[in-house]
This record gives C-alpha cells, structure tokens and sequence, in this order.
C-alpha cells in the first residue's frame, strides 16, 4: 500500500474509532474492528473507490454489526454483567462533542441504553445522531431505504428518550465540587450526607468489580447510600485486592465527573456520577480490569490532577 493510501486511512482512524465505540461500547472492539477495516482497505481496489469516506465508514460499521448480531456478543450481553467500557477525557475515540446530542451519545447511560436496540437501530442512530449523515447516506451505509432510515432514527430517539434523563451541563468547577462533597460523604461513614446529594429517582449501577455474574443495580437513595458507603469503606482486604493502597482521584470520563482509583500508576476502579439540579442522578460503578484497558493506557499517557485522597 502506497502512502497516500495509507495517509488517508490513518486519516480517518480516530473517527472510524469513535463511531465502532459508540456501536460497540467498547474500546477493544473498536480497535478490532477498525483494524479489521484496515486490512480490508489494504486489499482492496482503491481505483474503485470513489468516495474513501464513505467507504470506511461502510466497512467500519458493517463489522460492527456483524459483532453485536454474533451469538457470543448477545449471550455475553444478555447475561446481565455488561457496562459499556469507560473513556478518559480528551481521548479521540470519544469523536465529536460538539453538539448536546453528540455528547449524550457517549455517556455511559447511552450506550447502555443503546444495547437494548436493534444493531440496524442503533446504528441509524448512531450515524444520525453522532455524526449528522443524513438519511441518504445512512440508507447507503445500512443498504435499507431512506424511510426505513427515518424510521430506525425515530423509534431509537423515542426510546432513549423516554428512558434517559439529559444530563445537566456542568462546569468543571461545579462539577468537581459535587464530586468532592461526594467523597467527603462517602468517606465520612454517615449515609445521610450521601442521601442528602442524590436526586429523588437516583439509580446506581455496579459490575461488582468484575466478581459478580450479573449487574448489581440499587434504585433507593437509601440503599445507593449504604452501597456507596460499604464500597468507599477502606479494609485491608479491599487493598490486597487492589494490589496496595489506592489513591483517589476526580477526573472525567465520557463526558461525566468521575472517581478514579489508582494504585501506582495502575486505574483499578471508576465511578462517575451524571448530575442533574446540582445533585447525583445517576452512578455507574466499574472496576472489572477487561473494562479499564484502554483507560489505563490514556491514565498513563497524561499527567492527572494530585488525588483528592492519596493514601486510601
């Protein structure tokens, strides 16, 4: 393969990436499948492709789909244990963010929602809502017709609607200060602090670090606090599960304030916390180590903020 060709593939690699992510919810099979789309374009006939882009983004997403209708991707998912895989800040498999709808489309609560969709659903759309193809070109992409487009657009936007609250947009100063009355709650042992931050209908969900075979989900302020406190507990047991003592830090990922727990230089565990009229609506907790791969390789290609808590 020539330069050119390889210069106009390397192009295009971050928006590949974040459009297999957004279908995928996972960093590792986006890499796949981008790579996988690589090896296509090197063998492919160039002299034929009029448009590059679209080409791709055709390949790209058609291997996507093959994924998420493949048996193994739906008993995996439909066991119950799966949380989409989270992003630090900054990192270009995030894509666009330039509009509400391109941000919302990579929170973590979308993309979990998005895994109850249809893979042609969910893929209309992710091109429509992400990455503003109109119907046409997603009719091309998908090969069903425009309306069939407009349909798969409206029932998806209806549903994700319907189940999923925006999030507010919050300033990084607003947003760390939520975050560190967070902390201090949970740290403190008095679960009416922790209550006192949570919306009405605040939900939580855990993959129960990895150990446990299915989602663990509290959907009372009360029992998130009590949750989030026995999980925030330091023990000698939890460290040696860690591999040492954890220091605490407040970043954000996919779009969201975050807790991240490090041990060294290693992210062992993630809570972030969507926010709505200045308290928590929303936590996801993630500590499975297959779900922080990539997150652990942007943590330590950046320089963090000093932890909030360094010696947990």
């Amino acid at each position: 393969m020539d330069s050119a060709a390889l210069d106009r593939f390397e192009a295009s690699r971050n928006r590949l990436a974040s459009l297999a992510y957004r279908l995928l919810g996972s960093a590792t099979d986006a890499e796949d499948a981008v790579q996988d789309a690589f090896l296509r374009w090197q063998t492919a006939d160039r002299t034929h492709i009029a448009t590059p882009e679209a080409w791709l983004t055709k390949v790209v997403t058609n291997l996507c789909l093959d994924r998420l209708r493949s048996a193994q991707v739906r008993h995996e998912r439909a066991a119950g244990a799966w949380l989409p895989e989270p992003l630090l800040e900054g990192d270009p498999m995030l894509g666009p963010a330039d509009t509400c709808e391109q941000r919302e489309s990579v929170s973590l609560a979308v993309l979990t929602l998005m895994e109850r969709l249809s893979p042609t659903e969910r893929a209309a759309y992710v091109l429509r809502e992400a990455f503003s193809y109109p119907h046409a070109e997603i009719a091309a992409i998908l090969d069903i017709t425009e309306s069939a487009s407009q349909q798969h657009v409206h029932r998806a936007r209806r549903r994700i609607t319907a189940e999923h609250r925006t999030r507010d947009e919050v300033d990084p100063a607003t947003a760390r200060r939520v975050v560190e009355e967070f902390l201090t709650a949970a740290t403190s042992g008095r679960t009416d602090r922790l209550v006192a931050l949570l919306t009405a209908d605040a939900t939580a969900t855990s993959d129960g670090a990895g150990l446990a075979k299915r989602l663990l989900h509290h959907t009372t302020r009360e029992r998130i606090a009590s949750y989030v406190r026995a999980g925030f507990k330091p023990t000698p047991a939890k460290r040696r599960l860690a591999g040492g003592p954890l220091s605490l830090h407040i970043t954000r990922l996919n779009g969201s304030p975050a807790v991240v727990a490090v041990v060294n230089t290693q992210v062992v565990g993630a809570v972030t916390l969507e926010v709505t009229g200045g308290k928590i609506a929303t936590l996801y907790g993630i500590a499975a180590p297959d779900r922080l791969t990539r997150l652990n390789t942007t943590w330590q290609q950046h320089t963090p903020d000093a932890p909030v808590i360094p010696t947990w």
